[in-house]
């Protein structure tokens, strides 16, 4: 029998039923439009309630269609809203469940990092995240079969994030998820600002972004670093906020998507 981490937003964030989870989903990703003509490597992706951001996330998701059977395991990163860490948490479960069904944590990856002075493993910090839990539906109808790492990032230096990456790169197989947000509770038009800097800074690979400007910083951070050094060029996919989905325009919060694609050279 193996230990299962149950959903926790389910009927929260996205709809807890699975044919009405399926059902947004699938719509959410008909109504993205992809041309990537290159295969991403990594994402970034918002994690609100899909009413607030599952659109923009769905920009980011609809490009993976092309390769569903390449892309055999994925590494999530996100931001702990509910538990202080220093560091990276590795959850103890052997596998992730939504209503959609059971996601296989890949423990061969898990054991090439369990050594890292950076990781650490706690169910607690696991158990009420949203950051990570939001996008799995939709690696679910997107991917055909694939194990995951999730991984749960408190205060963390670019470095050491890019240190985790690094052991766990692989190949086309393997793709790397950051899940963050952008500035929040921001009156609207100041949003808009404050995002679109914030993008730029991303798009310039510029690894010094702070909490104030996305909730996913550290994790960020990290990707953007391993993205330089490897040559990386990240594209805007989708840029949005609260105010332009479900919510009212005095505070909201942002949404952006990006795609870092790999250029394999023959």
């Amino acid at each position: 029998m193996i230990t299962t981490r149950p959903p926790a937003v389910a009927g929260l964030f996205y709809p807890g039923d699975p044919g009405a989870l399926a059902s947004a989903v699938d719509q959410l990703l008909a109504d993205a439009r992809s041309e990537q003509a290159t295969q991403p490597k990594a994402l970034i992706v918002p994690h609100a309630g899909y009413v607030y951001s599952g659109a923009t996330a769905a920009t980011a998701y609809a490009t993976l269609a092309p390769w569903a059977k390449t892309i055999r395991r994925v590494i999530l990163l996100g931001p702990t809203h509910r538990v202080a860490l220093n560091g990276i948490a590795l959850p103890e479960a052997e596998a992730f469940s939504t209503p959609l069904g059971t996601i296989r944590l890949d423990a061969q990856a898990i054991a090439a990092i369990a050594d890292m002075p950076q990781i650490v493993f706690s169910d607690k910090v696991h158990a009420f995240e949203h950051s990570l839990e939001v996008h799995l539906p939709f690696l679910q109808r997107v991917l055909t079969q694939f194990t995951l790492v999730p991984l749960a990032v408190g205060e963390a230096s670019p470095e050491a994030v890019a240190e985790v990456l690094d052991r766990l790169w692989d190949g086309p197989e393997t793709l790397i998820v950051v899940s963050s947000d952008l500035s929040h509770f921001l009156p609207y038009g100041t949003a808009q600002q404050v995002d679109r800097n914030t993008c730029q800074h991303i798009l310039q690979l510029d690894d010094h972004l702070q909490p104030e400007q996305a909730c996913g910083a550290f994790p960020i951070n990290g990707l953007l670093l391993a993205a330089r050094q490897r040559g990386l060029t990240p594209s805007l996919l989708g840029l949005c906020n609260s105010g332009d989905t479900a919510g009212d325009r005095n505070r909201v919060v942002g949404y952006a998507a990006f795609s870092f694609p790999e250029v394999r050279h023959a």
